[in-house]
């Protein structure tokens, strides 16, 4: 019996220290992998990716971040709900597959709609709101892909790479959602 909410090609679970963790402290410390996140700029230290990583391990109302792992068990990603508002059914979210070799398949894909699943039918959200940094086509085709859409452009908003990129802000409320997966919950254990 596999635990998370599964779909064809990923589960997202809850995580491991032990299954989890070294992999978070080696992405967090790749350039590669953080060259569109909001993070990356400084060596991540094993103290304070342990510290992260115990804070988003706790049971928090307001945060939730879940590993995401193939169903054949590696683990390949992260995929996160923040900053939770009950009041206003909101949550900003984030996506990372860690390992550029699992890039391209579908993999973030369909881990953002799982978790658009359990954002909108579990918790009862009705709005996910998040971001994507200049250049990364990807993330935009992926989040695309689920339902989500541009809502507009801050410029120069971050800084990386030697330069002041732009954040594109994206959102997807529930309804765009359900039109976009009609069958959704059907296809989606838990």
């Amino acid at each position: 019996m596999s635990i998370g909410w599964e779909g064809k090609l990923v589960r997202l679970v809850p995580l491991d220290h032990e299954r989890h963790f070294e992999n978070a402290y080696r992405w967090i410390n790749t350039p590669e992998v953080t060259r569109y996140l909001c993070h990356g700029y400084f060596p991540m230290t094993r103290i304070a990716e342990e510290d992260w990583f115990k804070r988003v391990s706790a049971n928090n109302p307001d945060d939730i971040t879940f590993a995401i792992e193939t169903v054949g068990g590696k683990h390949i990603g992260f995929s996160s709900l923040h900053g939770i508002d009950t009041m206003h059914g909101t949550a900003t979210t984030g996506t990372i597959i860690g390992d550029p070799k699992e890039w391209g398949h579908g993999f973030g894909s369909e881990s953002s709609n799982l978790r658009a699943f359990y954002a909108f039918e579990i918790l009862g959200l009705r709005l996910l709101l998040s971001s994507i940094i200049e250049g990364n086509e990807r993330s935009l085709r992926m989040q695309q892909r689920v339902g989500y859409r541009v809502c507009g452009t801050i410029p120069g908003r971050f800084w990386k790479y030697g330069r002041y990129a732009d954040e594109t802000r994206t959102y997807l409320d529930r309804e765009l959602w359900r039109a976009k997966n009609p069958d959704i919950a059907s296809r989606i254990s838990g």
